[in-house]
């Protein structure tokens, strides 16, 4: 798959040390594009194209910290014309009467606030050139019930309102936002489900029409689509990438 439009583009991307937002910036590297990469672990070094990578360290759930780490990749690699909001964590399936308000409070600062402050940190200067696109991560619990616990859940549906409001107010104004919602993806947020013997791992996959987990590269893949012109008329929607999980 090659897009020769992300030549020449900057896209910034959080979470981007492992998992999906790994996947995400070594595909927009090996399509020509430069990447701001943001997270909280130290930089992996394993870029397809580091002479185009500005890395930076920063928890996203502190605001100044993550202003400061967007600020400084603009700077050295110029305004994004792409964001995937893509960092995110887990709350251990836990329903409401588990969950104190620091750990509620902590996965909607990760998963949801995180994307809020990204997006307001580019948007301006997106609006100035009339284009900006919004590639956010959601979640099959942003759908459903089941796909995380209460918090999760409740972050990732949130997401949803968040990425339809975000495209409804500034659509006519070259901007476009969508979701993309996984399943079950082989990264290390879900590495539980593949401890001891695997057997959650494999209940998972069973219970997957296609029988198999995805690697992030798929999401990946997709995101490359997302973001991409051919998908101009894509508004406000959520692509779900679960391997007919939904369906059932």
């Amino acid at each position: 798959m090659e897009f020769t439009e992300y030549r020449q583009q900057t896209v910034l991307i959080t979470g981007a040390a492992s998992g999906i937002g790994h996947a995400q910036a070594q595909a927009f590297l090996a399509q020509g594009a430069a990447v701001i990469a943001i997270d909280q672990r130290a930089d992996p070094a394993d870029w397809a194209a580091p002479e185009r990578l500005t890395y930076h360290v920063a928890d996203v759930r502190q605001p100044e910290q993550l202003q400061a780490a967007i600020q400084a990749g603009i700077a050295q690699a110029g305004q994004p014309t792409i964001v995937c909001n893509t960092a995110g964590k887990l709350d251990g399936y836990q329903p409401s009467l588990a969950i104190d308000l620091a750990t509620w409070q902590d996965i909607l600062a990760t998963d949801l606030t995180s994307q809020f402050i990204v997006t307001n940190a580019v948007l301006p200067a997106m609006l100035e050139r009339q284009h900006g696109v919004f590639v956010n991560m959601a979640s099959i619990a942003g759908l459903v019930g089941g796909g995380g616990g209460a918090a999760y859940t409740a972050a990732k549906h949130a997401i949803i309102g968040y990425t339809k409001q975000l495209d409804l107010d500034y659509a006519a104004q070259g901007i476009r936002a969508n979701c993309i919602a996984p399943g079950a993806i082989d990264t290390p947020m879900n590495a539980a489900d593949f401890a001891g013997d695997g057997q959650m791992a494999r209940w998972v996959a069973s219970e997957t029409p296609a029988k198999r987990w995805a690697q992030p590269e798929e999401v990946a893949d997709l995101t490359l689509f997302l973001a991409s012109q051919h998908a101009d008329y894509l508004h406000g929607t959520v692509i779900p990438i679960d391997g007919g999980w939904l369906e059932k």
